[in-house]
């Protein structure tokens, strides 16, 4: 006879506190059989040492020990498409309903309305939630009604909003009894999924009072370890945003908070504009004629451009997986603008190397310092990577550290000239879009 449970579907929210949609699964009546699909949709695109992906197949795998340590259960590791896995779970247990948290993105969209009919057809319900950000698609919106498209005004909506909220963290600790009684749930190496251990790991993030009162002050200089390193924690939920934000307001630290609400920002425009993942939000700005010449590209991914404060940002993402915030504006502003590459190559760059990659964060981004996005920098704003250092990297400190020949005849010649280049791209730019 097939066991009656729950399902609960760890996706962005790997964690077992201050979870919404688990809590909501662990409050109903029957056992709940924690899942995890390793998606062979997403995977397949993926080198097979991927940093990511070590790190959530780890973080599972200590959940796992968690839940069997303390709960004399598991949580089921499956790979394949999730509608194939979903057919197979129904069949192997009476399943009486699903839970899972919203995920905003094109591709999950798709894939929950999919998964949705399929339980649909079985008389399952499908239950989602909120819960990896603090406010969604349409709760903070324009007196019309619309979306907003420009960050200051959607921000100051936004804290308007919070101050109203019945904010609360879910705890979970005593609703874990109702847990499937299981300790030998199915588990996967990394191997089963086509993927070996990367040398990469994901930093463990700094959110002390300390780090976040003096963040105003040290989080633009590269070479001072000012930033918290939160994102891959908030990309797939080993952290509660609710606990971040709670944190940043009990500090009083209103820059804190704004990069907390810059990502949910981005994840409305995305939401509502899925079409920006590959045309631009301004139309016209796909008019460009673009470069695109391969060889600079190269050496621009490289870290040989000249420029030592671009070159530095791109051997720390190249050798860590990260690179500081405002280094990714001047290396994205260089691409986009000094050697005219498009900003999608650029993405995608930054797609396959930041472990911290978030897709409406990383679209959102690019496409304000190519000028084509919402809230964009004017087109003719474009930053001089010189006098960037002496703003930022005065005493050289960060470039040092990522270059160890700058200053040696060694380290390459400029690629391109300043000034020429700056012209070059307003040309090229008040071409396309004053036609």
């Amino acid at each position: 006879m097939r066991k009656k449970v729950n399902i609960f579907w760890f996706r962005r929210d790997l964690r077992l506190d201050d979870n919404v949609g688990f809590l909501e699964a662990l409050k109903g009546e029957y056992p709940v059989l924690p899942i995890f699909i390793f998606d062979s949709e997403i995977l397949g695109s993926l080198p097979e040492d991927d940093a990511r992906v070590t790190f959530i197949y780890e973080t599972l795998q200590e959940l796992r020990d968690q839940l069997q340590k303390d709960h004399n259960s598991s949580l089921a590791m499956y790979h394949g498409k999730p509608s194939a896995i979903f057919k197979k779970l129904i069949k192997d247990f009476e399943v009486l309903k699903v839970f899972t948290n919203h995920d905003y993105e094109p591709y999950a969209k798709d894939r929950d309305k999919e998964i949705g009919a399929i339980l649909s057809e079985n008389d399952i319900d499908f239950q989602t939630y909120k819960d990896q950000v603090i406010f969604e698609r349409d709760e903070i919106t324009k007196q019309d009604g619309g979306p907003y498209v420009v960050y200051t005004p959607y921000m100051k909506r936004w804290k308007e909003k919070f101050k109203d909220l019945d904010f609360e963290i879910h705890y979970t600790s005593q609703h874990l009894d109702n847990l499937i009684q299981d300790r030998n749930l199915p588990n996967l190496s990394l191997s089963d999924i086509g993927f070996s251990y990367s040398g990469l790991k994901a930093p463990d993030y700094d959110v002390t009072p300390t780090l976040i009162q003096k963040y105003e002050s040290t989080r633009n200089i590269p070479g001072k370890d000012g930033t918290s390193r939160l994102g891959p924690h908030l990309r797939f939920g080993t952290v509660s945003v609710r606990k971040m934000v709670k944190k940043a307001n009990g500090e009083n630290n209103k820059v804190f908070l704004n990069e907390l609400i810059w990502r949910e920002f981005f994840m409305q425009v995305l939401d509502h504009n899925p079409q920006t993942l590959t045309d631009s939000f301004k139309p016209k700005y796909d008019r460009i004629n673009w470069r695109n010449n391969k060889e600079e590209f190269q050496l621009w991914k490289e870290g040989k451009t000249g420029y030592p404060l671009v070159d530095a940002g791109m051997r720390q993402l190249n050798e860590i997986g990260f690179m500081h915030n405002r280094v990714r504006m001047l290396v994205g502003s260089f691409l986009c603008k000094h050697l005219l590459i498009d900003w999608r190559w650029g993405e995608a760059y930054f797609a396959e190397k930041l472990l911290d990659y978030e897709m409406s964060s990383n679209v959102g981004n690019w496409q304000w310092v190519a000028g084509s996005g919402v809230d964009a920098a004017p087109y003719f704003r474009i930053f001089n990577p010189t006098t960037q250092i002496e703003k930022f990297d005065k005493e050289r400190e960060y470039i040092k550290k990522w270059i160890p020949e700058f200053g040696t005849d060694k380290y390459p010649e400029k690629m391109v000239d300043h000034k020429e280049a700056r012209e070059r791209a307003l040309k090229t730019y008040k071409e396309a879009v004053s036609n």
